[in-house]
C-alpha cells in the first residue's frame, strides 16, 4: 500500500494515472459485486477494502483550488483556470483516450482503433460511442473511470445535456459534461419524432420499435463515421464503408425502402409480410462495426431487439397455415455454412472458425427454404 501511495500523489505522471484509472475500475467491480451479495465469507474484508480504495482515490489537498474571494462567487472560468493553463495546447481527454487504447480487453472487441477526434467535445461522443460496442459491464465499468477521471480535470457528469433520438421509450445512453469541458450526451426519448426520412408518426405497438431502431440507425450513420454496411442488395462482395457518400446513398435509401415495405404489408397476406420483415432485419442487422460488435455491447442489444420482433410475424403465419421456421446463424462456421449463402470472410474480431455476425436468418417458408448469410472469421487464423 505504501508504494501505491507514492506512485498516486506523483502529479502529472502517466502510471499514476494507469493506477489511479484501474483503482476506480477495482471499486466499481467491488461495490456492485457487494450489491449482489448477502453471505459471503469475504463482504466484510470486501467493504473495508473499498473504503481503503476510497481513502486511495480522494483528490490530494493541493489540488484542492480555493475561490479568489470569499466575497465573489468565482465563475468556472477561474475555478479552473489553473487547469486550463497545465492543459493549455492539447486536449484535456486526451490521456483517457489513450487510456482505452491500452486496455488489451477492450481491444479484444474494437481491434486496432485511433481516435481522430481534435477536440474535447467530439473526442468525448468518439469516446463514449466506441464503448457502445463493447459488453455493457465492460462498458459501464470504463464510464464509471472516465467520469471520475474527468472530475479530476473539473470536467463534471451531465445527465441532462444529452441530444435526444426518437425512440418508442425513454432511455439514457450516456451523459455529457459541463465544467471545463462541454459535450453532450446520448438519450432515446418518445417525446422526439423518429427521423423525418421515415415518413411516419409515432402509431404505437411493434412497428414504433421498428421505428425507433431504423431512425437510430439512420442518425449513428450520420455522427459515426466507423460505420460500415454488407447489404447484399446494395454490394454482395464485401463489407463497406459508409464515409462513401455513394455507399452511404445506396445503403440508406435500401433501409428506407425496407422499412416502408413493412409499413405497406402489415396487413396483406403473413407469408409475404414476413419477407418484408426479414429484408428489413437484414438491412439493420447488415449496418455494422469493424470488427463486429459484441451481441451483449448496447449496439449488439439493440439489433437483437430488433430481431425478435419477427416471433410475432412468424407466430401470424403459423396462424394462416404457413409452415414457417427462422434460424439465425451463430456459432461454428463449419457447422451452419449449409444454411447460408454469400458469406464474407473477415480477418479480424471475432474467434477464428466462428460466426462475428448474423447479417440474415435462414427461414423456411412450407418447402422454400431462403437461406441466411453471415460474416465469418477464417479457421485457418486459429
Amino acid at each position: 500500500m505504501q508504494h501505491l501511495s507514492k506512485l498516486l500523489e506523483i502529479k502529472d505522471s502517466q502510471l499514476a494515472w494507469v493506477l489511479r484509472l484501474g483503482l476506480h475500475g477495482l471499486r466499481t467491480q467491488l461495490q456492485e459485486a457487494l450489491k449482489e451479495v448477502t453471505t459471503d465469507p469475504g463482504k466484510s474484508s470486501c467493504q473495508e477494502l473499498v473504503r481503503e480504495l476510497d481513502q486511495f482515490l480522494q483528490p490530494q489537498k493541493s489540488e484542492v483550488i480555493t475561490p479568489p474571494t470569499p466575497h465573489t462567487p468565482p465563475t468556472w472560468e477561474e475555478v479552473f483556470e489553473p487547469i486550463h493553463l497545465e492543459l493549455s495546447g492539447e486536449q484535456k481527454l486526451k490521456h483517457i483516450a489513450d487510456a482505452l487504447l491500452a486496455d488489451q480487453e477492450l481491444l479484444q472487441y474494437v481491434g486496432a482503433y485511433q481516435f481522430h477526434s481534435n477536440n474535447d467535445v467530439d473526442l468525448w461522443n468518439e469516446i463514449q460511442r466506441l464503448l457502445l460496442r463493447v459488453p455493457e459491464k465492460l462498458a459501464h465499468t470504463w464510464r464509471e473511470c472516465i467520469l471520475a477521471e474527468a472530475s479530476q480535470l473539473g470536467a463534471l457528469e451531465d445527465k441532462l445535456a444529452v441530444q435526444q433520438f426518437g425512440f418508442s421509450r425513454n432511455e439514457h445512453i450516456y451523459s455529457g459534461l459541463q465544467g471545463s469541458v462541454y459535450a453532450t450526451g446520448l438519450c432515446l426519448s418518445d417525446q422526439v419524432g423518429f427521423d423525418p426520412r421515415l415518413q411516419v408518426e409515432t402509431r404505437g405497438g411493434e412497428l414504433d420499435l421498428l421505428a425507433g431502431i431504423v431512425s437510430v440507425c439512420l442518425k449513428f450513420i450520420d455522427i459515426d463515421t466507423c460505420l460500415h454496411h454488407a447489404l447484399k442488395s446494395v454490394d454482395r462482395f464485401g463489407v463497406r464503408s459508409l464515409n462513401s457518400e455513394s455507399e452511404k446513398s445506396k445503403y440508406v435509401t435500401a433501409l428506407l425502402d425496407r422499412f416502408q415495405r413493412v409499413l405497406t404489408t402489415t396487413d396483406a397476406d403473413p407469408a409475404i409480410a414476413l419477407r418484408a420483415r426479414l429484408d428489413l432485419d437484414e438491412a439493420i442487422h447488415s449496418l455494422v462495426y469493424l470488427p463486429p460488435c459484441d451481441r451483449f455491447s448496447w449496439w449488439g442489444k439493440l439489433q437483437q431487439e430488433a430481431r425478435r420482433t419477427l416471433d410475432s410475424v412468424v407466430e401470424k403465419a403459423r396462424d394462416a397455415g404457413y409452415q414457417v421456421q427462422i434460424r439465425p446463424l451463430w456459432g461454428t462456421y463449419a457447422d451452419i455454412y449449409t444454411w447460408s449463402k454469400d458469406d464474407l470472410q473477415l480477418n479480424i474480431g471475432g474467434v477464428p472458425g466462428e460466426v462475428s455476425a448474423c447479417l440474415r436468418v435462414c427461414a423456411k417458408i412450407n418447402d422454400e427454404v431462403i437461406p441466411g448469410r453471415v460474416l465469418f472469421r477464417s479457421s485457418s487464423e486459429a
